[in-house]
């Protein structure tokens, strides 16, 4: 099952935290993102993907070394629509910045400037999207969408803004 659908899923599920809402407040910080860079929204969305494609070995890295309880504490701290350079620093390390950089200004033809300038935003967006599989009774407890991330199949294709675009289309924006 892809990530939208977990996302539907999680929205129709009284029992965790999704709400079209949220969906909503996250297709509005891309639309502000790219109005605010005069970047089409397609660029942001394909932003927001390879970071997905960075933030994802990053997550599982830290499931890995301190388990899932504490990987799902990090998205619900980091998550969000306000920028959070400490999410970009945990997350990304030296290297891993310069090759999302690299990787961002060739398939978005965005600058390296103006894409260093977002991350602080678009890596709190990314959380934020993995956060609506959030249980309402337990926000340690097990996460669908976040499972989902994390387990995908590794083919490095991130459906982030194939999952945005979907959700643009439900909320019939």
């Amino acid at each position: 099952m892809n990530l939208f659908n977990q996302i539907l899923g999680a929205i129709d599920n009284p029992n965790q935290q999704a709400s079209s809402g949220q969906l909503a407040n996250i297709l509005n910080t891309v639309q502000q993102l790219s109005n605010n860079t005069n970047a089409n929204a397609s660029s942001i969305e394909s932003l927001m993907s390879i970071v997905g494609k960075y933030v994802r070995p990053a997550l599982q890295a830290k499931q890995a070394t301190d388990g899932p309880e504490e990987t799902q504490a990090f998205v619900n701290q980091y998550s969000g629509t306000n920028p959070s350079n400490q999410a970009v620093n945990l997350l990304l390390g030296a290297p891993q910045l310069q090759q999302l950089l690299q990787e961002a200004e060739q398939r978005t033809g965005l600058g390296a400037g103006t894409i260093q300038s977002l991350l602080p935003t678009v890596v709190p967006l990314v959380l934020n999207l993995l956060q609506t599989g959030n249980s309402n009774q337990n926000t340690q407890g097990s996460n669908s969408v976040l499972n989902t991330f994390l387990d995908a199949d590794g083919d490095g294709d991130v459906d982030i803004a194939d999952t945005l675009k979907m959700a643009g289309r439900f909320l019939g924006q």
